[in-house]
């Protein structure tokens, strides 16, 4: 392993959101984070996820929409702090691992078979979501009372405390 892969290997520790798993074919919903003068809010992008790129830390994801006739499409770093929450909406059945065909095709030819999952599969999967995001937390807030250290001993005896013994 090289020294590029283990800087990835420590910055996807460091990550604080859980991404679920998708992949080309798949209708996801991206909310992404809209700050306006001193306003914030959230703004959702719904489409097609055309592709997967890179990976680790400088992976993104392009989906695409069809919006009022013209196709509009984005590109999203998985790991940017604006994108709040990604949802997967259907699964897709596609048999290549980028769609840019579809740029060129509308109608009937522009559609991808759904793979219907189960009520039991997508809750087993928010679960596994739900898990990896509640260690994460539980990762953070060790870390940040790892840096927030309480008084020691040695402290409390110079202010003039002592210990008593029953």
């Amino acid at each position: 392993m090289n020294f590029i892969e283990q800087l990835d290997r420590i910055e996807l520790s460091k990550t604080t959101r859980a991404i679920p798993s998708f992949k080309s074919g798949d209708t996801v919903k991206v909310h992404l984070a809209i700050k306006e003068g001193n306003k914030e809010r959230i703004q959702i992008f719904e489409g097609l996820v055309l592709a997967r790129a890179h990976g680790g830390t400088r992976e993104t994801f392009t989906v695409r929409k069809v919006t009022q006739g013209v196709g509009v499409e984005k590109i999203f770093p998985i790991h940017s702090p604006v994108i709040k929450e990604i949802q997967v909406v259907r699964r897709g059945k596609v048999r290549q691992s980028r769609l840019y065909y579809l740029r060129r095709v509308s109608g009937k030819k522009a559609r991808i078979q759904e793979v219907f999952v189960t009520k039991r599969e997508l809750e087993a999967e928010a679960a596994a979501v739900a898990a990896k995001q509640a260690a994460i937390d539980a990762k953070i807030a060790a870390q940040s009372a790892k840096s927030a250290k309480p008084a020691t001993p040695a402290s409390s005896e110079a202010s003039g405390e002592t210990k008593s013994s029953s």
